[in-house]
């Protein structure tokens, strides 16, 4: 394997480390302010933790047209799925609420159908295998789902949404660019719903500051910009691949800084969800003759 390939590689495990301990941040966060005050304020310092990046690139600002329209876009659906994110994760635990997100891996082949694209038979194995991880995971003995599972499992299905949007638009714009856009979008929006449902205090901010600063500079500016320059040297699959463990991760920030314990029932759930993320990118021969 090429040097490059290795760095890039070591790069985006780098940056599923940061998602995947952002989640503990996350859960911290929450004991100080509300999910929408936590959202609007790293939100806007990601995107303020792009600007100098992005007047580094050069011709980042062309096409801003598309960059504009496009990060408007992909924030609204940033927005909508860390704002179920967040307030599910008051009411669950950080490993499950990891696994549960990383559904979004699974998903996006079965919303693609919607644009006339059909998924093979490894999606459908690998749907029915996270449908039992989820239930092992989440489905209690009396066949109850938490409401902060529920939650979760909507940030994951816009987080698939996100995810079709950004791949509609990035081949038309910076993506430095269309990812500063998104942040400062999704800020404003959380911003207004901080104002409109919650009280943000500045008190509450500075008591707050490290797990904000923390997801918002390492989670949302750093870990992106890692993805960007990361994704040029190696296979997009393979990329994917090591994205996907921000959900192992998760689950070892949760056991390691807040002693988070998962049942047997619940660990044998996340491999099976994990699987079935790890099974869905994996590429697919094709037929001879």
């Amino acid at each position: 394997m090429k040097r490059n390939s290795l760095r890039a590689n070591g790069l985006l495990m780098l940056a599923a480390l940061i998602w995947g301990t952002a989640f503990v941040a996350q859960s911290v966060g929450m004991d100080y302010v509300g999910p929408f005050t936590f959202n609007a304020a790293r939100f806007l310092i990601g995107g303020a933790v792009l600007i100098p990046v992005l007047l580094g690139r050069a011709g980042a600002l062309e096409n801003r047209r598309a960059g504009i329209f496009g990060g408007i876009c992909c924030g609204a659906a940033l927005f909508a799925g860390s704002s179920l994110q967040q307030i599910g994760i008051a009411q669950t635990t950080v490993g499950k609420a990891g696994f549960i997100t990383a559904l979004y891996m699974v998903l996006v082949p079965l919303l693609e159908m919607l644009f006339g694209k059909k998924p093979g038979r490894v999606v459908w194995i690998s749907v029915a295998a996270a449908t039992l991880g989820m239930y092992l995971l989440c489905v209690t003995e009396g066949f109850s789902i938490g409401t902060g599972d529920l939650y979760v499992l909507g940030c994951a299905v816009c987080f698939a949404v996100h995810i079709l949007v950004i791949d509609h638009f990035s081949p038309k714009a910076d993506g430095v660019f269309l990812s500063c856009v998104q942040f400062f979008t999704a800020g404003v929006l959380a911003s207004a719903c901080a104002l409109t449902l919650e009280t943000p205090r500045l008190s509450q901010l500075t008591a707050a500051w490290a797990p904000v600063l923390y997801a918002g500079v390492l989670s949302c500016g750093v870990a992106y910009t890692l993805q960007v320059v990361a994704q040029r040297h190696t296979d997009p699959v393979l990329a994917s691949m090591i994205l996907s463990l921000e959900s192992v991760f998760s689950v070892l920030a949760g056991w390691a800084l807040l002693g988070e314990v998962l049942s047997a029932r619940e660990l044998a759930g996340c491999l099976l969800v994990f699987a079935a993320i790890v099974l869905v990118q994996l590429p697919v021969p094709e037929k001879q003759g």
